[in-house]
């Protein structure tokens, strides 16, 4: 995952500066998304990387490298927008580079490719091993090649990486692009001041008459002014008057921060012999006397502050004596007038004795408190003193480096003469002459000049090359578009052509019906629909206008291979379903909300919210749709996950194959009868059918109690197709134990009795009209909707409604059945109420949910029309009518158990056995 720190420029005016921002790359729409930190929930703004380009400037030969121009570079978006980022060092530059070359070039190609720019980790489960009539183009091998030689291989540092969000971020530099410098530096120190928690870690400015330079403490500074923060508080109150704003000095560490700095001593030090009062040294004996006129000020008042503190502790002592005098009278008083009576004088005298130990032991124990409180102020005033020697020791420390290196700064000056002196005495006798040490500097500049000057040749070559080849790109994929919408007008002027003869041929009247011109041109109007599209050439397959595949993108047959009737109404139906999707696919805002929701998830987790529902209830996108049902199975069955044994899939998977349990036999039978028309299915070499076989073996031993009943493998069979074996596993877990009550799946079925029982009352509720309806002709409309609830609409509705059911289903629970039962109902409820027969209303029941095709109107009518849904309404009457289909059960239960006893003491019934009986 490509992240990590990147400073941004941005702001206005003399606010313009470099801000540290944490950089996303998100390779779902090729963006690079910035947010204010890692654990920012919403990004600041996006970088379109597919349409961008980059650069950066090497620094001119004359010129010093300054950080800023080592390490920025530039992204170049479309209509001239510039955004310039820069990273810690130059090694992550580079890195960043090539990566979002990299990047660019792959989503591009992708999108040449006629691939989905999609990552393949975004899809799991059995479709995303689909590419639909795609074809892939060959990759430019010369492009390839040349790519790899221009470029530079690099490794990231910390800050790049998901490890870096656990760093925090990098230091801003102290050099920020103001207009003018001095006022950046009191802006920074007075907004650095006033930000919550810089007391510890305030940094003190020194000036000269050079510049204005910025001295960090060391840490062994740092925590010497910790010791001496007393100190601060009382000198800064003393001595307000003494400065102004413009020199914010730390009192607190005075004698480190006012010696010099080391080049101003060398300095200093090299233009002694020629000026003996330059400027910089009046500057520094200045600062030299402001020091001990403020030490001797400093010292002054800790002498008062120590006499003040010893008055305060007499004065205290003096009160608690006194204190403790009024207490002991008090007491004496009171035990004498009131205790003493009827007590022996041998009890009186060991009671005083008592109370004086108790005194005693009390005065001694403040004695040891104050000496204790003593020694901690002596062990505060030592800390100060090694505080204060260990800064002298640093100055002179310093102060004799600096020597050193003037003296080695002289040495070298002296041999260099010498050497100077003994080249030009033999210039006579040798004609070459050895180059200066300057001249040396200077070469390896040039040096380091010329290799930046090649990295940056091979950069900017390598992004030309790109560029021109994804424009290359780009201008045959709009040849190609345009040779498909060529393609595809001509078709239809040729259907409209059949359409328009057609029209002529049916208002022509003819004498007879056999005889009719119409019957040839409609039959021949079937023949062409039905006829079967020939192979096209790879090269070729991007031009046909592929309207309806034989397959849609789950794995359904769209057509089948019955009889001709049916292969009409199917094609028209996956026409009238291509149409509405091509419609969705322009509104594109569903889409935009979902990518827009997922890039604020990037830096967090997914919660569960009314945003993220509205957008489940609307549909979850195809290449989103295998990490959303993860997500939502293991929101489920995390107590369950978590309480499992590792590798628990497995061992129920390994302890089924190797001893079959009684639901084996019922599985195999109901693998090929699964879902025949998806392709996944259709064969036993399907790579389905063997995920299939392995899910409800380990589900059969992991629940003895249903072991196996006929509906789970249509569930398992749906969940296949986004999600691997072990993840569709714990989604049947989900349905079975989590959303569905007990018994709904076990050999009586009396949950899924119960629901029926409870959608009559919903129904009778919401629908009045149309339930009195079924009323009135006696139509037992359970018999069609007992499969929807036990299966979840599977082979009732068209594939694009059903997985946009199963998108609210695994998110929200079983209540979504009921929505869209009665809202399948709901849309067609005025072409129900027009039949008038009760064998024609069930014959239309059979049927009418796959001509439902809207997915938006439903979608609408479910979560909008039906409102108010109530679940304590659903839970209150499954309770109330699981009662009566017990006592039903039991009743019917006692009969057959009559039956049974009255047929075995009959003689003329013995002969009578059930179909059960008989099946055995």
């Amino acid at each position: 995952k490509l992240c990590g720190y990147l400073q941004k420029l941005s702001g206005k005016g003399p606010l313009r500066g470099f801000r540290s921002r944490w950089f996303v790359f998100d390779p779902r729409r090729c963006y690079l998304y910035y947010f204010k930190g890692p654990q920012e929930p919403l990004p600041l703004g996006h970088l379109d990387i597919a349409s961008a380009c980059f650069s950066y400037h090497q620094p001119e030969a004359g010129a010093a490298a300054a950080g800023d121009e080592l390490t920025a570079f530039e992204v170049h978006s479309p209509g001239g927008a510039v955004t310039v980022l820069k990273a810690a060092t130059r090694q992550d530059t580079t890195y960043w580079l090539q990566e979002l070359q990299q990047k660019r070039w792959e989503h591009c190609h992708s999108l040449d490719s006629h691939t989905s720019p999609t990552p393949r980790d975004f899809s799991k489960g059995l479709v995303a091993k689909d590419n639909p009539d795609l074809s892939i183009l060959s990759q430019n091998a010369s492009a390839e090649r040349a790519r790899n030689i221009l470029a530079v291989e690099t490794s990231p540092t910390d800050l790049v990486g998901e490890q870096a969000a656990s760093q925090p971020a990098p230091v801003q530099g102290s050099a920020i692009n103001f207009s003018l410098k001095q006022w950046s530096t009191e802006i920074k120190n007075s907004m650095s001041s006033l930000r919550k928690g810089s007391n510890d870690n305030r940094r003190s400015v020194f000036y000269t008459t050079e510049e204005w330079e910025l001295l960090d403490p060391t840490p062994k500074d740092l925590e010497d002014s910790m010791a001496l923060e007393e100190k601060r508080k009382h000198l800064a109150e003393g001595s307000k008057g003494l400065t102004s704003s413009a020199f914010p000095f730390d009192f607190g560490r005075i004698p480190h921060k006012a010696r010099r700095p080391l080049k101003d001593m060398i300095g200093s030090s090299k233009n002694r012999s020629s000026s003996d009062s330059s400027p910089t040294e009046w500057c520094s004996g200045n600062g030299n006397r402001l020091v001990s006129e403020l030490q001797l000020k400093y010292q002054s008042q800790q002498e008062e502050l120590e006499k003040l503190k010893k008055d305060l502790l007499s004065q205290k002592e003096l009160v608690r004596l006194l204190q403790q005098t009024v207490r002991s009278s008090q007491y004496d008083k009171y035990f004498a007038s009131h205790l003493c009576e009827g007590v022996p004088k041998d009890t009186l005298e060991l009671l005083h004795q008592k109370d004086d130990q108790i005194l005693g032991l009390n005065n001694q124990l403040e004695k040891l408190n104050l000496e204790k409180d003593s020694l901690q102020q002596e062990v505060k005033n030592l800390k100060c003193k090694v505080g204060e020697l260990n800064e002298r020791l640093g100055m002179l420390m310093e102060t004799i480096q600096a020597k050193d290196e003037v003296i080695m700064k002289l040495s070298r000056q002296l041999s260099e003469c010498e050497d100077s002196t003994s080249s030009q005495s033999g210039a006579i006798n040798s004609p070459t002459t050895t180059c200066t040490n300057k001249e040396l500097q200077e070469l390896d500049r040039l040096k380091d000049n010329l290799q930046g000057y090649k990295t940056q040749n091979k950069f900017l070559n390598k992004e030309i090359l790109e560029l021109s080849t994804l424009r290359r790109n780009a201008e045959a994929r709009e040849r190609e578009w345009q040779a498909k919408y060529t393609s595809l007008e001509a078709k239809l002027c040729q259907i409209e052509s059949k359409y328009l003869i057609l029209l002529q041929e049916m208002k022509t009247p003819v004498c007879s019906e056999d005889q009719s011109p119409a019957r040839e041109v409609i039959t021949q109007l079937l023949e062409d629909a039905l006829k079967a599209e020939p192979n096209e050439q790879p090269e070729q397959a991007f031009f046909k206008p592929h309207l309806v595949s034989e397959y849609d993108i789950y794995g359904f047959q769209t057509i089948p291979e019955d009889d001709d009737e049916e292969k009409l109404v199917a094609k028209s139906r996956a026409l009238d379903l291509r149409s509405l999707s091509l419609s969705e696919n322009r509104e594109i805002s569903t889409g935009v909300k979902w990518e827009n929701y997922l890039a604020s998830t990037m830096n967090r987790e997914m919660m569960r919210c009314v945003e993220l529902k509205n957008l489940i209830r609307c549909g979850i996108p195809h290449e989103h749709r295998s990490k959303m049902w993860k997500w939502c199975v293991n929101l489920h069955v995390k107590k369950f996950k978590d309480s499992a044994v590792p590798g628990y899939f497995q061992i129920l998977l390994q302890k089924a194959l190797e001893k079959p349990n009684p639901a084996s036999k019922q599985i195999e039978l109901d693998l090929l009868r699964t879902l025949p028309n998806n392709k996944h299915y259709s064969s036993p070499t399907s790579e389905g059918i063997q995920k299939l076989r392995n899910v409800l073996l380990a589900f059969s031993w992991r629940n003895p109690d249903i072991g196996y009943c006929q509906g789970l493998n249509r569930l398992v069979a749906i969940a296949l197709l986004y999600l691997e074996q072990e993840d569709a596993f714990w989604c049947l877990v989900t349905i079975v134990e989590v959303f569905m009550p007990r018994d709904y799946y076990t050999k009586t079925l009396l949950g899924s009795q119960v629901d029926q029982r409870v959608f009559k009352d919903l129904l009778s509720e919401k629908l009045p009209r149309l339930h009195a309806h079924f009323e009135q002709y006696k139509v037992d409309y359970t018999l069609i909707t007992f499969n929807w609830f036990l299966v979840v609409f599977v082979d009732s509705v068209v594939s694009d409604i059903l997985f946009k059911i199963w998108d609210s289903f695994l998110y929200e629970g079983p209540k979504v059945i009921f929505r869209f039962a009665l809202a399948l109902f709901k849309y067609k409820e005025e072409e129900i109420l027009k039949l008038q027969d009760s064998m024609s209303i069930f014959k239309y029941l059979r049927y009418f949910t796959r001509t439902i095709l809207d997915a938006r109107k439903l979608t609408a009518i479910a979560f909008g029309d039906l409102n108010p849904f109530p679940l304590r309404q659903i839970r209150n009457r499954r309770a109330y009518h699981l009662d009566k289909v017990r006592l039903e059960l039991t009743e019917l239960e006692a009969i057959r158990e009559d039956f049974l006893r009255e047929r075995d003491t009959c003689v003329e019934k013995r002969d009578l056995i059930s179909d059960d009986e008989e099946d055995s």
